[in-house]
């Protein structure tokens, strides 16, 4: 990794680097906060799966 990072700065392509690590920054994060996300939906989809089970044991009792 230096020896691109000093081939980059050699050729004066810092801001492109800098767009780079931005980007790929971002993307990462984009990432991450989708599985994120997916995981929540899965935990509240468990959620209502447990409460819609209490129901149909219950009402078989009345």
């Amino acid at each position: 990794m230096d020896n691109l990072t000093t081939t980059i700065i050699e050729r004066g392509d810092l801001a492109h680097l800098a767009l780079f690590l931005w980007a790929s920054g971002a993307s990462a994060l984009l990432v991450w906060s989708l599985k994120e996300m997916a995981r929540a939906n899965q935990h509240f989809n468990d959620f209502v799966r447990e409460i819609a089970a209490l129901n149909r044991l219950f009402r078989k009792e009345d």
